[in-house]
């Protein structure tokens, strides 16, 4: 089946032809870059909610109940969950799908995994590209849970509208987070599993670090929740979709969408430029000026010239 007759099929509502699409996009099949293409004007409607933080802070579990919490509100949702990769097979181990099989039955809601694939940044290259093929499908939301590495999770930030920072009281290096970079990701901080010991002396920990820092207009909120029992998923929900209406009232919802659209053109372009530099001659060019014990500086001006 050609390119455009999937792209159509999806436009019709198949979600067969949805996942074949997204499978050639996450893959760089050919056909991709034509879908990619064709999507046009549809993309843009969907709003793109970020969920990362440190390993065990529930970010799946929140993610469903959040999900399920949209589609009492007859949201159509899509996630994208990435996971570690398989150091046998190299793709996605699948984790999030299990744990998400309370609503993976829904079909309103449209659960995809992905690998990271070395992808240090939380999320793989091709999960921009991914989300605006869900975008374009219809969804209202689309979701994105990153893998748990810890501090380095700030590539979610290319692509949501609104980053949710996920921890756990047990997550006692908050003030290190900050200087790190993670907690500066947020624009809503959620303390997950509130219902253990310590979880106000964390929170008040938390809000003692914001403090050490000058937020602009909006001041990242933080929201206690119990995932598993869906405590506080509301609360979550309103200080969202809070930040989403600030956003568009202040006129940084458009200058968002533009810096990131910026950077993935960035991104595709230093991607492509170095696929297409690297000729036969100019690996001979390397290998041959190394053999003479030369630099990597010298050798470096020799390949760009």
């Amino acid at each position: 089946m050609t390119a455009p007759d999937l792209t159509q099929q999806m436009f019709e509502g198949s979600r067969t032809a949805l996942a074949r699409i997204l499978t050639k996009v996450e893959n760089s099949s050919q056909g991709a870059d034509e879908v990619l293409r064709s999507l046009g004007n549809r993309v843009g409607k969907a709003v793109r909610i970020g969920f990362t933080g440190p390993p065990g802070a529930g970010k799946s579990s929140l993610v469903t109940a959040y999900t399920k919490l949209l589609r009492k509100q007859d949201k159509q949702v899509a996630i994208l969950a990435v996971d570690p990769t398989s150091p046998f097979s190299g793709g996605a181990l699948l984790g999030d799908r299990v744990r998400m099989n309370a609503i993976g039955l829904d079909p309103g809601v449209f659960v995809r995994s992905l690998a990271t694939r070395g992808d240090l940044g939380g999320l793989s290259q091709a999960a921009g590209d991914m989300a605006d093929v869900l975008d374009a499908a219809g969804f209202d939301y689309i979701l994105f849970e990153t893998v748990g590495v810890g501090q380095s999770e700030l590539e979610v930030v290319q692509y949501a509208d609104s980053v949710v920072v996920v921890l756990v009281p047990e997550s006692g290096d908050a003030i290190q987070g900050m200087k790190a970079g993670l907690m500066e990701a947020a624009d809503v901080f959620c303390v997950n599993k509130a219902d253990r010991e310590g979880a106000d002396r964390f929170t008040g920990d938390l809000q003692g670090a914001m403090m050490l820092k000058m937020w602009d207009d909006w001041k990242p909120p933080v929201v206690l929740t119990v995932a598993t029992r869906e405590t506080g998923v509301p609360e979550l929900a309103e200080q969202i979709e809070a930040h989403l209406a600030h956003l568009r009232t202040s006129g940084e919802f458009e200058k968002r969408r533009h810096a990131h659209a910026r950077r993935r053109i960035q991104r595709m372009l230093e991607k492509r430029l170095v696929a297409e530099f690297w000729t036969e001659e100019k690996a001979r060019v390397m290998d041959e000026a190394l053999a003479r014990g030369e630099s990597p500086y010298g050798v470096l001006g020799k390949l760009v010239k």
